[in-house]
């Protein structure tokens, strides 16, 4: 791997724990029962349920069109638990990154449209994470060389 090929690597790793970290954050406040922040060192075993605050969010302050409070609270809390999940191990990862990229376009449009510089810098690391994948450090990666076509180029 060459210098340019490791610093790219490493930008698509920094890209998937970030973004990971900041979706899987969101999700922890939509939920009770169950907490994990490795970086805060608060860990709460139990069987996750959707948080009456959720609701309440959804209701009273993002009012989506289309979707009834209670079924967006809870799309937006297993989206945000599940598609860092993915993003973080590098699996499925251009998929997982379109799936947060709706979220963003979603939220910027209709829940805080004068946040742009947040949601774009969401958007533009998203974007990258679409058209290049997770990189040579990801689960993607590491099934491709071990796949059938294993003496094929490994997808960036």
């Amino acid at each position: 791997m060459t210098p340019r090929e490791a610093a790219e690597a490493a930008l698509q790793l920094l890209a998937r724990v970030a973004l990971a970290g900041l979706f899987w954050r969101s999700g922890q406040t939509k939920v009770e029962g169950f907490a994990l922040d490795l970086a805060e060192g608060r860990v709460e075993l139990g069987w996750p349920r959707l948080a009456p605050q959720a609701v309440d969010l959804f209701r009273d302050e993002y009012r989506l069109p289309l979707l009834p409070p209670e079924a967006a609270a809870v799309l937006a809390a297993g989206a945000e638990h599940l598609l860092p999940l993915l993003l973080l191990f590098g699996l499925g990862t251009r998929g997982a990154a379109l799936g947060l990229l709706v979220m963003t376009v979603v939220i910027q449009v209709f829940v805080y449209p004068g946040a742009w510089p947040t949601h774009g810098t969401w958007a533009a690391a998203l974007g990258g994470l679409l058209l290049r994948g997770g990189g040579p450090w990801s689960l993607d990666a590491w099934l491709v060389r071990r796949g059938p076509a294993a003496g094929r180029e490994v997808p960036r």
